[in-house]
C-alpha cells in the first residue's frame, strides 16, 4: 500500500488495539509493563518495523518506519525501546551464523528473550575502547569477570550482549569480542541505580567468574570492536531518532492548549522554531535508515544527529518547564482535558543525560572535527 494508506491502516489499528491504561503514561512503561503490548504486536507481526520479512520483520521503508513511529506517539506509546529489536537483531542480521540468527531472532521477536546492553563500565563510558571486562579461554567456554554500569532495565533482562576484552596486550580497539550471554548464568549480580526521579531504569552488573559457552561469540574473536561501531551507529540512530524530542514536543503543545499558551507570541515562536528543527532533522533520519535498509554501516555522520536531536530535547525540555508555571520542577501531575496527564518534570529528568549516555556531546563534536572535517586532534 502507499505510505497514506499504510499510516491510516496503521493509525486504525493502534487506535483499535492500543490499551487505553498505557496512552500517555507519567514516565516510560518498562519492559514487565509493556510485555503484553509486545505479545499483541507480535501477533499482528509488528514487532520489529526495520527488519527484513523473510526473518519476521515489517520490512518498512524508511518512510514508513517514521510513519510507525508518529502514530505510535499519536495514541501515547511511551515505552523504554526493545534492545534486542533496535540493535541486536540487526547486528545478527549483519554479523552472526545462521545458527544464531535462528537461535535468538524468533525469541527477540516472542518478547521471550529480553535483552539489555553491556557496554559501558566504570572507567569506560564514552571512551568505551578502554574496557576492562575480561573473557579468557577455558575450554570450550570463556570466563567472564569484570563489571558494567548504566544497563537499561538488567532487572528484568534475561540475556545480555557484551562487549569483553579477550586480548589484554593488543590495542585496546583491536582486543575485544563480543557475548551473548543469560542474565540467569551463576555468577552474576544485579544492582538497581536509583535516579533523580526516585525510580530504577539502570543498575550496575557484576561478573565473577562466569562461565559463558564460545559458540555463543558473535563474529570472530578480537574483532568485537568492528560491531561495537557498527552497534554505536545503530544506538546513535535510536538515541538521534526525532521522536526523541518530538514526543514531548507533542505533550507540550496538549498543555499550551490547555492554558491558552498559543496566545503569547513569545511562546508561539519559541515552540514554532524547536518545530521546525524537528521535522528538518526528520529528513536527515530518513537519510540515515535508508543507508541502514540497504545494508552499509553509517559513517561519523551519525553524529551529526545524535547531536542534534538530544539537544533539541534539552531545549523542549526547557521550554516545557517554563510553561508549567507552578507544576514545574515539582512532582505534580497535570490533568488534561483529553483524559490523559502530564508530570512536566519527568521529561526534564529523562532530558538531562541524553547528551551523555551512547556517546556525550563533547565526544560527537571531536568525532565530527576529526572525521568529517579533518581538523587535527
Amino acid at each position: 500500500m502507499d505510505d497514506q494508506a499504510f499510516r491510516l491502516h496503521v493509525r486504525e489499528w493502534l487506535e483499535a488495539n492500543f490499551p487505553e491504561e498505557m496512552r500517555f503514561p507519567p514516565r516510560r512503561l518498562n519492559f514487565d509493563q509493556a510485555m503484553g503490548w509486545h505479545k499483541t504486536l507480535n501477533e499482528q507481526g509488528w514487532v520489529a518495523p526495520g527488519w527484513p520479512t523473510e526473518h519476521g520483520g515489517m520490512g518498512l521503508s524508511p518512510y514508513q518506519q517514521i510513519i510507525f513511529s508518529e502514530e505510535l506517539d499519536r495514541v501515547g506509546a511511551f515505552i523504554i525501546p526493545s534492545f534486542g529489536v533496535t540493535m541486536l537483531g540487526p547486528l545478527l542480521l549483519g554479523y552472526g551464523t545462521d545458527e544464531q540468527r535462528a537461535e535468538y531472532l524468533p525469541k527477540i521477536l516472542s518478547g521471550e528473550h529480553i535483552w539489555c546492553q553491556g557496554y559501558s563500565e566504570p572507567g569506560a563510558g564514552s571512551d568505551l575502547a578502554s574496557l576492562r571486562m575480561s573473557a579468557e579461554v577455558d575450554g570450550d567456554d570463556y570466563i567472564v569477570n569484570g563489571q558494567k554500569i548504566w544497563t537499561t532495565m538488567a532487572q528484568q533482562a534475561n540475556m545480555i550482549f557484551l562487549l569483553v576484552r579477550t586480548d589484554k596486550e593488543a590495542k585496546k580497539q583491536k582486543g575485544i569480542s563480543f557475548l551473548l550471554v543469560p542474565m540467569d548464568t551463576p555468577g552474576i549480580t544485579v544492582r538497581e541505580i536509583d535516579n533523580i526521579g526516585g525510580y530504577s531504569e539502570f543498575a550496575e552488573v557484576f561478573f565473577d567468574e562466569v562461565r559463558v559457552p564460545r559458540s555463543n561469540m558473535v563474529g570472530a574473536v578480537n574483532q568485537g570492536w568492528t560491531m561495537a561501531k557498527a552497534l554505536l551507529g545503530a544506538e546513535r540512530i535510536l538515541l538521534g531518532s526525532p521522536k526523541l524530542a518530538k514526543f514531548p514536543l507533542q505533550r507540550l503543545q496538549a498543555m499550551a492548549n490547555e492554558f491558552g499558551l498559543f496566545d503569547d507570541p513569545v511562546f508561539k515562536a519559541r515552540f514554532t522554531q524547536l518545530h521546525m528543527e524537528i521535522e528538518d532533522s526528520v529528513a536527515v533520519y530518513i537519510r540515515m535508515l535508508e543507508v541502514l535498509r540497504r545494508g552499509e554501516q553509517l559513517g561519523p555522520e551519525i553524529s551529526i544527529l545524535k547531536l542534534a536531536v538530544t539537544e533539541m530535547f534539552q531545549r523542549v525540555a526547557d521550554l516545557i518547564l517554563d510553561a508549567s508555571t507552578e507544576y514545574a520542577g515539582t512532582e505534580s501531575v497535570i490533568p488534561l482535558s483529553d483524559g490523559t496527564s502530564y508530570k512536566p518534570v519527568n521529561t526534564y529528568y529523562l532530558s538531562r543525560p541524553s547528551t551523555i549516555y551512547g556517546g556525550s556531546s563533547q565526544v560527537q563534536r571531536n568525532i565530527l572535527a576529526k572525521a568529517i572535517l579533518k581538523l587535527p586532534g
